[in-house]
């Protein structure tokens, strides 16, 4: 076990305000690996003040010098990835296969994507009579989930040293180990003193303190809606811009042209990718009722083959949490068809690839956020009643659409209430925006529109 010291603050590593510290467990075998500090408001304090102090001469830094620089820095992530991606499984549990490829791999491509649009985005243009500037925003708050780790640090801190902000990050007690990674590569790139900070703690001690501090102009989370509503209602007493990336429960709508065998076993692998700890998570499956049986085979089929290739839930808790909703489910009358609550293993916090059938859109199962390895079938009886079972819930995150002809599955979308749609498999891209519908949240994350989120405009009229 190693016992980590200090706060990233003002370009060098600092000690803590505090004596506590966080355990760090292997969540594959319940083993505690490291220890870091527990931030206090002090230390968050301290934070902010060197972001704020950085903040006029980053800003006035030219774009160009800004691209140089986190262009330095995808350079830096390029030479860890392999140091990344074991870090990312020790912490997360995450199959290092995944941890190389997903947590390793993407956060390259969005660095590099922001590296990019810093040396080409407008950050000046006319409109008739009028010039308008587009601003840094100011001093950033950010507090990260556990569930891409570092792709969240990277997708909230790219863009806003790309639009001339400073920041501080707050990541999640789980797993702080590669965020920390992270400003280590940060130093190397040679970014300015202050223009980064990072906090470890707790939420309700450091991520509150963020949130609240007058100092912050945005704060950007990512996590559950219940605390995105808390941060919501904190920042408006401010009057503080906010971006908020919350729950899902996606659908993914097999409509009946489509091919059933590759739509079933993608939507599958969608759901059970990261143990099911994905908020944009497909785990909604929608198909008509003449071919609803056989999707259910197919589905079952396909999480069977997922046991031994799925990594384990981030902790205790989530696990509990996981287990809770599968008993729910079959309580709810559910038809169990694959998985189980039962721990597949003795140690680590694992839980089986779970799929129901017989979900009726009311079901817990069917409604709420699980974020574990569970998929729930529904039965649709035509494209209407697709579409209203699509809809109809209070998330609107992502979603998919298959069928033999993509511009019928592509007029489907277009109904969707929600913000991404994959049509027959369509791949990630991260120039494209990402953010929801309803209260899966507000604003958005990835490319041009990511962003603006860290700007604001000012008009000069001659």
């Amino acid at each position: 076990m190693k016992a980590y010291d200090g706060m990233y603050i003002d370009g060098a590593w600092r000690p803590a305000a505090g004596p506590d510290v966080i355990e760090v467990v292997n969540p594959a075998d319940e083993q505690v690996i490291a220890t870091v500090p527990a931030g206090t408001a002090e230390d968050v304090d301290a934070a902010v003040r060197a972001a704020r102090a950085a903040l006029p001469a980053w800003a006035a830094t030219p774009p160009a010098e800004r691209a140089a620089r986190l262009a330095t820095l995808r350079d830096v992530l390029v030479t860890r990835q392999e140091e990344i991606a074991e870090t990312v499984t020790a912490e997360l549990g995450s199959p290092k296969k995944l941890s190389q490829a997903v947590h390793a791999g993407v956060p390259v491509a969005v660095a590099g994507s922001y590296a990019d649009l810093a040396a080409t985005y407008a950050f000046e243009e006319r409109t008739g009579n009028s010039t308008v500037l587009h601003e840094p925003v100011g001093v950033v708050g950010a507090i990260t989930p556990w569930n891409y780790p570092l792709h969240q640090v990277v997708a909230k801190t790219a863009p806003a040293l790309a639009a001339g902000c400073t920041i501080v990050v707050k990541p999640a007690e789980d797993t702080p180990l590669v965020a920390r990674l992270f400003a280590d590569a940060v130093h190397t790139a040679g970014i300015p003193a202050g223009v980064f900070n990072l906090v470890t703690g707790l939420g309700p001690v450091a991520g509150q303190a963020l949130a609240e501090h007058p100092d912050v102009d945005l704060v950007s989370f990512t996590g559950s809606t219940a605390v995105g509503r808390r941060i919501g209602a904190i920042a408006s007493g401010a009057v503080k811009k906010v971006a908020l990336e919350l729950g899902g429960k996606s659908a993914n709508v097999i409509l009946p042209s489509a091919d059933l065998a590759r739509a079933v076993g993608v939507g599958v692998a969608n759901v059970m990718s990261n143990s099911g700890q994905t908020c944009s998570a497909w785990t909604r499956m929608l198909v008509h009722r003449d071919r609803y049986e056989e999707a259910v085979e197919l589905a079952a089929a396909a999480a069977a083959k997922y046991g031994d290739r799925i990594g384990p839930l981030v902790n205790a808790g989530q696990r509990e949490r996981v287990r809770g909703y599968i008993e729910k489910g079959v309580a709810e009358g559910a038809r169990l068809v694959a998985g189980g609550p039962e721990s597949p293993r003795e140690r680590g916090y694992f839980v089986s690839p779970t799929v129901f059938a017989d979900v009726t859109p009311d079901m817990t199962v069917a409604q709420e956020e699980i974020f574990g390895p569970v998929l729930s079938v529904l039965r649709y009886e035509d494209e209407e009643d697709a579409l209203r079972i699509a809809n109809g819930t209070v998330y609107g995150l992502a979603g998919a659409v298959w069928a033999g002809d993509e511009a019928e599955a592509v007029a489907f979308a277009r109904r969707m209430e929600t913000g991404q749609v994959d049509i027959n498999g369509g791949r990630f891209n991260p120039l494209a925006p990402f953010g929801g519908y309803k209260q899966s949240g507000v604003g958005r994350e990835l490319g041009v529109h990511g962003l603006t989120e860290y700007l604001q405009t000012k008009s000069l009229q001659f």
